[in-house]
């Protein structure tokens, strides 16, 4: 399930304000493979788990969101830094 357009026209980063956007899928497999290595953190520093079946990222490309069945969890202490992920 997929985020619904017409609130991803209103959501923005919970800290900057920053509009966000869907991540590409080709740049969400190389999130993913990151994550199963185990490399990557929530802002609070608690693991990742588990693939992210789609990702939200600010508009700058500094900060990822988990959706999670079409629901976007934009909660600030579970961002993910896009700076964990090599090549980005």
């Amino acid at each position: 399930m997929s985020v619904d357009k017409h609130l991803l026209e209103i959501l923005v980063c919970p800290v900057t304000k920053t509009p966000v956007k869907l991540l590409a899928k080709d740049k969400l497999a190389i999130l993913n493979r990151e994550v199963d290595q185990g490399t990557v953190e929530y802002v609070d520093g608690s693991p990742v788990e588990g693939a992210l079946e789609e990702a939200l990222i600010t508009e700058d490309g500094r900060t990822l969101y988990r959706v999670n069945g079409g629901i976007p969890v934009m909660l600030e202490e579970q961002g993910i830094s896009a700076k964990q992920v090599p090549g980005w």
